[in-house]
């Protein structure tokens, strides 16, 4: 039974470095996993690597098994997914996805972990946690038949939604972003894809995951009357600015905030986060995911990865860290 661990803490804004750990021995009830691949969340681990959390989110935006606080020392993630080493029969040796940070090996309760399909390659099981907050959104959202739909932000979770919500009868769905070579992701998901100049307006219902505010003014402005900005972004300690002095009074626009901390209301009453993550991992047979993943690196390179992640040098929407064996 191994006693140590190694893992990856962000020591300080801006810097990353690979600690050992102590792990403890599993009691019963929990489990041992050995870590297989890890994923890196771009949007949110970068403002956290970066210190912008808020300090009145300290609390509110800690990830189930944080160590240490904001802005640091703090080990920080939740894209990871491994195979239990030890612990109950029934999913010794299964493939698993946790809600855990970068880590080498961790003990966790046995009902932390979700079984990954057998058909869900470790590499495209790390978006889980990313199609888990496109799947609330849906249900938050609740888009119809037929619908005229955008999706404003082309990174990981405006691709999670724009491929589920494509699947809609009915939908016309357009991928907007920034980055031209967007457009190939788009195809990979069998949606539109538009620089913001050309999108079209009119539409039914707008889902924004752009984290800024020329974003959130686009998914304003593309609105028709009585729609509804489904958004998705978490700002941070950055300031949002926008111009409602247009049709969002008139047109009796909204603005509605999208967050997977808890099950979207429309079904908080019948499902339950674990039921939502294995709805989640089933979606992820879908090999039209493996356009998100866009890089990989050893888990020893992460430090250097996340700066240069944070700071826009490495281009990337979902990027993987490999361990040990893979």
């Amino acid at each position: 039974m191994p006693t140590e661990a190694r893992a990856f803490w962000i020591a300080e804004p801006g810097r990353g470095e690979i600690r050992t750990v102590a792990l403890p021995d599993p009691g019963p009830g929990e489990v041992l996993v050995r870590t297989l691949r890890s994923g890196v969340s771009r949007g949110t681990e970068g403002l956290v690597f970066r210190g912008g959390v808020p300090q009145s989110q300290y609390d509110v935006m800690r990830a189930p098994f944080q160590e240490g606080d904001f802005p640091g020392p703090v080990k920080y993630g939740y894209l990871n997914v491994g195979v239990v080493d030890h612990g109950p029969d029934e999913l010794r040796g299964r493939t698993v996805f946790c809600l855990f940070p970068h880590q080498t090996a961790y003990v966790v309760p046995a009902d932390a972990v979700a079984v990954v399909p057998d058909d869900v390659p470790p590499e495209r099981a790390v978006l889980a946690g990313t199609v888990e907050t496109a799947v609330n959104a849906l249900w938050d959202a609740g888009p119809l038949v037929g619908d005229r739909i955008t999706v404003v932000g082309a990174g990981m979770v405006g691709c999670c939604v724009a491929r589920l919500v494509g699947d809609v009868p009915g939908t016309q769905v357009t991928l907007v972003d920034v980055d031209d070579t967007r457009a190939h992701t788009a195809a990979c998901l069998g949606v539109d894809f538009a620089l913001p100049q050309d999108a079209v307006g009119g539409q039914d219902l707008v889902f924004h995951a752009s984290a800024t505010s020329a974003g959130l003014q686009l998914s304003l402005d593309l609105l028709a009357a009585d729609g509804m900005v489904s958004d998705l972004s978490w700002y941070g300690d950055q300031p949002v600015q926008l111009f409602l002095g247009g049709a969002f009074h008139s047109g009796r626009l909204g603005i509605r905030a999208s967050q997977v901390g808890e099950v979207a209301v429309a079904r908080r009453g019948r499902r339950t986060p674990a039921e939502r993550r294995a709805l989640a991992l089933d979606l992820l047979r879908d090999a039209a995911f493996d356009a998100l993943l866009t890089g990989a690196s050893t888990f020893d390179e992460l430090p250097d990865v996340m700066a240069r992640l944070s700071d826009g040098r490495l281009r990337a929407l979902c990027h993987t860290l490999t361990y040990d064996e893979g």
